[in-house]
């Protein structure tokens, strides 16, 4: 089973477990809490990250060989956070913590990346160096 498909279902098993209440992420002290406040961040981040890549393809909606280039280099980018987030977190495979591990690596790669499509969306024009003016 992959790595992701085992962070999925576990996610999904804390979730399903906790009871119908929001959770206090600031005060989760069970590794289930930690988990699925780990769980809720990457979410977030990867929302965000969704949020920016889309307004950057759209702003290259006359540019379909760059919009290619985008999409070829998010996907091998998602590849590399995955499997560097699957890396990071090996230490405790099979464990309670690995879930919060994998998860907060994919949040804070996630959050980087957000930013550095964000940043592409601020270019000034005529730089070329900026593939999104």
């Amino acid at each position: 089973m992959r790595h992701s498909t085992l962070f999925t279902l576990l996610a999904l098993l804390v979730a399903a477990s906790a009871p119908a209440r929001a959770l206090d992420c600031a005060n989760a002290t069970t590794q289930a809490e930690i988990n699925a406040c780990a769980a809720e961040e990457y979410e977030e981040a990867d929302a965000s990250l969704n949020a920016a890549y889309k307004e950057l393809m759209a702003r290259l909606s006359d540019e379909r060989d760059i919009q290619l280039l985008l999409r070829k280099a998010q996907r091998a980018w998602i590849a590399y956070r995955d499997a560097q987030c699957d890396f990071a977190a090996a230490g405790t495979l099979g464990g309670s913590m690995y879930p919060a591990l994998r998860a907060g690596c994919l949040a804070k790669m996630t959050d980087l990346r957000t930013r550095e499509l964000r940043k592409l969306l601020e270019c000034e024009e005529g730089d070329p160096s900026c593939p999104a003016p």
